[in-house]
């Protein structure tokens, strides 16, 4: 990673703020983006204190416009773009007859969309570099979850888009990797959209039992490294992608029982 420089969106906080943190300890030069802006100058300061040449650019990754200033501020500041990580994004837990269509909207447009824009900018550079790409997906990507019909939609679209790109690029020395967590110990649940758009305030699930996002940043840094196609990260993860492939129909229970069981779950009990 020394001297490569790392675009990372979505990095004030959680997967994206410790990616940031340890590219820099290996060298790279590094591009962050997000929302808030006082959260992205915290992680700012750390990358100062460690001496890691970075950039923060406040930025919304599903305005098209945004990204292309991302790209041309990063070329400014660096003169090349090596790595790209499509970090960004947005949870939800509503049911789809309750959810307002345009919340559904707003998590494929971050999720997918954004990921989108950022990688067609890039990508011109990172032929150049014979680059990475990465997104950051989710078991999601490989099997549907109740009550998350659009973050389910956003991450199976870039699965499926990544998918089809790297077959595209395979032979031009462009190297992409779909990294898919498990859960996380991030705030990605906290934020979590409801039906009518408010955040959720309260994550349904035992933060302390998942992966840290340092856990998760130090895995994906190591698949880029070594030039992964796919990493699906946590037991739990990897055993819901094995059997929704050869047990599909029993998964759908399997996956409602789970779900159910929720506090505050739509279903009941």
């Amino acid at each position: 990673m020394k001297n490569k420089v790392v675009i990372i969106t979505g990095a004030s906080s959680g997967i994206g703020k410790s990616l940031a943190i340890e590219m820099g300890k290996l060298g790279a030069k590094v591009v962050i983006t997000g929302r808030n802006e006082a959260r992205l100058n915290e992680v700012g300061q750390i990358l100062d204190a460690h001496k890691v040449p970075n950039l923060c650019l406040r930025l919304d990754v599903a305005n098209e416009k945004d990204t292309q200033l991302m790209v041309s501020e990063t070329l400014k500041a660096f003169g090349k773009i090596d790595i790209l990580i499509n970090n960004a994004g947005i949870s939800m837990r509503a049911l789809f007859e309750e959810i307002e269509l345009d919340v559904f909207k707003k998590v494929m447009d971050i999720n997918f969309y954004g990921t989108l824009y950022a990688t067609k900018y890039c990508l011109p550079e990172i032929l150049k570099t014979k680059g990475s790409i990465v997104g950051v997906s989710s078991i999601n990507g490989y099997r549907g979850t109740p009550a998350r019909t659009a973050y389910t939609a956003s991450k199976y679209a870039m699965n499926g888009f990544f998918e089809s790109l790297r077959t595209e690029v395979m032979h031009r020395g462009v190297h992409i990797l779909v990294a898919c967590p498990g859960f996380t110990g991030t705030n990605i649940r906290n934020a979590a959209l409801t039906a009518d758009g408010t955040s959720q305030g309260d994550s349904p699930r035992d933060e302390e039992k998942m992966m840290t996002a340092d856990e998760v940043a130090l895995a994906i840094i190591k698949g880029i490294q070594k030039r992964k196609r796919d990493l699906v990260l946590t037991a739990q993860g990897k055993m819901a992608v094995f059997l929704n492939k050869w047990i599909p129909a029993r998964m759908d229970k399997i996956v409602f029982n789970v779900f159910a069981k929720e506090p505050d779950s739509p279903f009941g009990k």
